[in-house]
C-alpha cells in the first residue's frame, strides 16, 4: 500500500537561519518555526493561543536563499517530509530530532509587515464599437 510524508507549514521564523556547509561542500541552512493556534477557552470565554516549535533543514540553494534573505520574525511557507535523524553526541549518547526536510521554501514577508504583493495587470479598455461590424454577423 503507498504511503505520504509531507508536512506544509506556514509560521514565522524563531531566529536567522544557521548556515553551514559540510565537508563534501553542500550548503545547509537550519532554523526553527512556530506556527500558532487560537482557542477560544469553554469556561472563561477568553481566547488563548498556542505557539507549535518546528525543526526545518534545508540544502542547497535553498539553504543558500534562505541564508541570504530569511530574517526572524519572517513568514514563511514550508512544504517537505518530516525526518528523524539520529547522532551520538560527545558523551557518547544516542540522541534524535524530528525535523521537517525543506522542499520548497517562500518568503512571505515578516511579522510586523505583510509581504508585498504584484501589482496587478490593468484590464484594456473595452472597445468602443464592436470589432465585428453587425452587418456582418450571420444571424
Amino acid at each position: 500500500m503507498p504511503s505520504l510524508n509531507r508536512v506544509t507549514l506556514l509560521g514565522h521564523l524563531g531566529h536567522d537561519p544557521e548556515v553551514r556547509t559540510t565537508s563534501k561542500g553542500t550548503t545547509v541552512a537550519g532554523f526553527r518555526m512556530a506556527t500558532t493556534s487560537r482557542r477560544k477557552d469553554p469556561d472563561s470565554g477568553e481566547r488563548t493561543s498556542h505557539a507549535e516549535w518546528h525543526r526545518v533543514v534545508a540544502f542547497g540553494q535553498q539553504a543558500e536563499f534562505l541564508g541570504s534573505y530569511a530574517k526572524k520574525g519572517a513568514l514563511v511557507l514550508v512544504e517537505g517530509p518530516l525526518q528523524t535523524r539520529e547522532w551520538t553526541d560527545r558523551e557518547g549518547v544516542k540522541r534524535y530530532t524530528t525535523e521537517v526536510v525543506a522542499r520548497q521554501v517562500q518568503l512571505l514577508g515578516k511579522k510586523e509587515q505583510p509581504a508585498a504583493e504584484a501589482p496587478r495587470a490593468e484590464e484594456p479598455p473595452a472597445p468602443e464599437e464592436p470589432a465585428v461590424p453587425e452587418d456582418d454577423i450571420p444571424f
